[in-house]
């Protein structure tokens, strides 16, 4: 099968809500050497971006989209066991979480298991994360870096507030966001280290932080970007 085809079948499995065809996708692209990466960012993810627009469109629902998660999620954990594990005797470690007032974390989960398979060493807070609980987990594992995502122009500036109380505490852990309304001129106005266009960019950014790469500002996660429009109550 070529490999047009199979990313394909994985993008439609994920618009189509069906977990079983999403997993046999996964399998197959695995049967065929496929990297596993661009099982997710060309196949999986790029179904939930088609998803996104069903629901800007309102033709699909919050509903809807929690069963295309579920498949899209059924795809990566038949991709997972494929993933190439890299050595990292000196893990980095990550706090990453969703800020305050927004549940969304789609985007999130991509980005946590591309850094995990990275190397890095991973602490997930969750989703609608209070402020003082970034600042308090930081401190305590003495993080070298902070991932903050938000889908929602309401919840934007609780990143702000994240980046002021972590320099108030003195923690000199770095800062990447992320998430459908931020911008790169955004992440700079507040104050961030990094920002990716998608979960795979997000890996680079974080990598070229601690090798003293310079990288643009680039995390613009493929999720639920229309949530940001006329729905900032949606939960």
């Amino acid at each position: 099968m070529e490999k047009s085809d199979i990313l394909n079948h994985l993008a439609q499995a994920v618009i189509d809500m069906d977990v079983t065809r999403a997993r046999q996708a996964a399998a197959e692209a695995m049967s065929c050497n496929m990297d596993p990466y661009e099982a997710i960012t060309g196949g999986l993810a790029k179904g939930m971006d088609t998803v996104n627009e069903l629901f800007e469109n309102e033709e699909y629902f919050v509903p809807e989209i929690l069963l295309c998660a579920d498949a899209m999620y059924a795809g990566i954990e038949v991709l997972k066991p494929h993933f190439p594990k890299e050595a990292a005797p000196n893990k980095k470690k990550v706090v990453i979480g969703v800020v305050k007032g927004d549940t969304h974390d789609i985007g999130k989960n991509l980005v946590k298991i591309m850094l995990d398979n990275a190397g890095f060493e991973m602490h997930d807070l969750g989703r609608n994360v209070p402020y003082a609980k970034f600042i308090d987990t930081a401190g305590e594992l003495n993080a070298d870096l902070v991932c903050l995502s938000t889908l929602m122009t309401t919840t934007m500036d609780g990143m702000h507030i994240v980046i002021e109380d972590m320099k108030k505490a003195g923690i000199p852990a770095r800062v990447m966001i992320g998430g459908g309304p931020i911008s790169p001129a955004f992440a700079k106005t507040i104050g961030a280290d990094g920002y990716a266009k998608n979960a795979a960019e997000a890996v680079k950014v974080a990598k070229g932080m601690f090798q003293g790469i310079q990288i643009p500002l680039a995390m613009k996660i493929p999720e639920l970007v229309s949530i940001r429009k006329n729905r900032g109550g949606v939960r």
